[in-house]
Order: C-alpha cells, then sequence, then structure tokens
C-alpha cells in the first residue's frame, strides 16, 4: 500500500491534546497532504500498520489501514457510518490518560479506512521485549501491570471494553516504561449484559468461552490479567492448547515469589465468580509490596 490514492477526509480529529469534534467542511484535507506514509509496522486479522510522518511538524505517527470487507462491527460519528474501532477509539483519545493510544485522526477511502494514531517514541510491543530478554523482574512486572490497570480503568469509565488486552496490543517505551494499550479491532461498548461473545486471542481467553462461546467481560479481563502477568515473571504464557485452559493447571518456577504467584493464580481461578476484579487486583498485597526490579 502506497499513500497515493488514499481518500479524502470524512471526519478529522483533531491534534493530541484536544477532545474530538467535527471540523469545518472547509478544514478537510486528503490523507497525503497531511502524512507521508512510510514502512509496514505490522498487521494482524482486522489490518495492516504503517509507520507515517505528519508533515505539518514531523512527528511520527502510526497509520492502520483496515480494509472495508474486514469491518464486522459498525458505529456512527456525527452522522458517518464508520467501524465501531474508531467510534470506541474517539472515546478513549483523552489527554488525561497516557496509558491508552490515541486517535489523532481517520480518513475513509473506497476500499477501507485510515486511523492515524499516536506513535510512542522508542517503543516495542511487550510480547517482542520478552522474547528478547527473557521473563521480567517481578518490579519490572509489577509496574507494567499497573500500567495496564490504568488503562483499562480508564476504557471503563469511557464506557469501552478493550477486549484483546495481550502482550502485543500493550507497547512498552524503552526509555520511561511508559506503557500503552493499543489495537481496539475486537473492542465493544461496555454493557451490563451477562455474557458477551470473547472477540480476542485465544490463548489468553478463559476457560468459560471454550466450553460455551460465552463470557462475562470482567471475569474474562481479569483471566487475561494473570496470562499477562504469568507471561511477564515466567517469559512465555501458561496455556497453549483449549484443554489446558479448561484445565488451569497453573505451574509456576521457582523464581516466582508466593505472593505473585498467589494473584496469578486467583486471576486464573477456573470459576469466573471466583476471580478478582481490577479493584482486587490493584489492592493485592504483590502490588502493594515492593521488590527488587
Amino acid at each position: 500500500m502506497s499513500s497515493h490514492g488514499v481518500g479524502t477526509l470524512c471526519r478529522p480529529q483533531p491534534g493530541l491534546d484536544s477532545r474530538p469534534a467535527k471540523a469545518a467542511a472547509g478544514a478537510r484535507r486528503s490523507f497525503e497532504q497531511l502524512f507521508m506514509l512510510g514502512a509496514q509496522l505490522g498487521s494482524g486479522g482486522f489490518g495492516v500498520v504503517f509507520s507515517a510522518v505528519r508533515v505539518s511538524d514531523g512527528a511520527q505517527v502510526a497509520v492502520k489501514f483496515v480494509p472495508r470487507e474486514k469491518v464486522v462491527s459498525w458505529g456512527r460519528l456525527d452522522g458517518a457510518r464508520v467501524p465501531l474501532e474508531v467510534e470506541l477509539m474517539v472515546r478513549v483519545s483523552r489527554p488525561e490518560c497516557r496509558a491508552v493510544i490515541r486517535l489523532l485522526d481517520w480518513f475513509c477511502r473506497p476500499d477501507g479506512f485510515l486511523l492515524v494514531m499516536e506513535r510512542p517514541p522508542d517503543a516495542t510491543d511487550l510480547f517482542d521485549l520478552i522474547s528478547e530478554v527473557g521473563p521480567l523482574g517481578e518490579g519490572r512486572a509489577r509496574d507494567l501491570l499497573l500500567q495496564a490497570l490504568e488503562a483499562l480503568r480508564h476504557c471503563r469509565a469511557c464506557g469501552v471494553e478493550h477486549g484483546d488486552l495481550k502482550d502485543e496490543n500493550l507497547l512498552v517505551e524503552r526509555r520511561s516504561g511508559r506503557l500503552r494499550l493499543i489495537d481496539f479491532g475486537s473492542a465493544a461498548p461496555l454493557t451490563q449484559a451477562a455474557r458477551w461473545s470473547y472477540q480476542g486471542t485465544r490463548v489468553y481467553s478463559p476457560p468459560e468461552w471454550i466450553r460455551s462461546g460465552w463470557c462475562r467481560p470482567d471475569s474474562a479481563t481479569s483471566w487475561s490479567l494473570g496470562v499477562l502477568l504469568f507471561d511477564m515473571v515466567c517469559g512465555d504464557i501458561p496455556f497453549q492448547r483449549d484443554r489446558d485452559i479448561l484445565e488451569a493447571q497453573v505451574r509456576l518456577p521457582r523464581h516466582v515469589t508466593e505472593d505473585c504467584g498467589d494473584l496469578i493464580r486467583w486471576c486464573l481461578s477456573v470459576r469466573p465468580e471466583e476471580r478478582p476484579s481490577l479493584e482486587q487486583i490493584r489492592s493485592h498485597r504483590w502490588m502493594q509490596t515492593a521488590c527488587d526490579p
């Protein structure tokens, strides 16, 4: 994909530190006028991500192209029909939360949509970081988990369930250690429904979804946080097969402390009603205890 032929702007979202608002019709400009597209950064089931530069100030951004045929859920913004991912990203893109990647602009074209997002400096996703350095110390894992909890709480306060929490969807800035939650392709509006069709990554999915195809969003997220914490302190995810997820037999290496292991096992409880809430995870004794990084 190149920047040539990109369609005109449908509803631009303003800059990094302002709230989403409708732009005047005369202010609409094409993608090519505003950004220079670069190399591909990655791809997934719902789109392809490229590097890009904002022409006005040279800022580095990420651009996600979502083919129209890949859009499975639709929303509305300012009367326009848009991918639900765009609507939900607008909801969570607020300057008061730095733990969630923000949508800067969005464009439509005949074959799909372009989402322009922040691109943190010197960042790598958590999957690549763990692949590079191995298990993280418990101190570093705790700090990243705290930031992930902040991101999830912010999303829920905005009425959004991220739906695909995993190491590949968490960017970490190498110098500052700041974490950013990315990829809202599986996100959904937060509801009080008792059952929810999980759309995330299978090896992070809870056993009740493997059994029935349904789960509660709160307990499913707590399960995913348990998988994530295990991944950070052990260097890999705990379960690869459906049978292992259903059995949920957690085997921890000796270097994992008792309190850390207790939190992992609590999150990975087979019975969803026995898993902790985000607030209970935040207040767990391991989260309150200092240890070596």
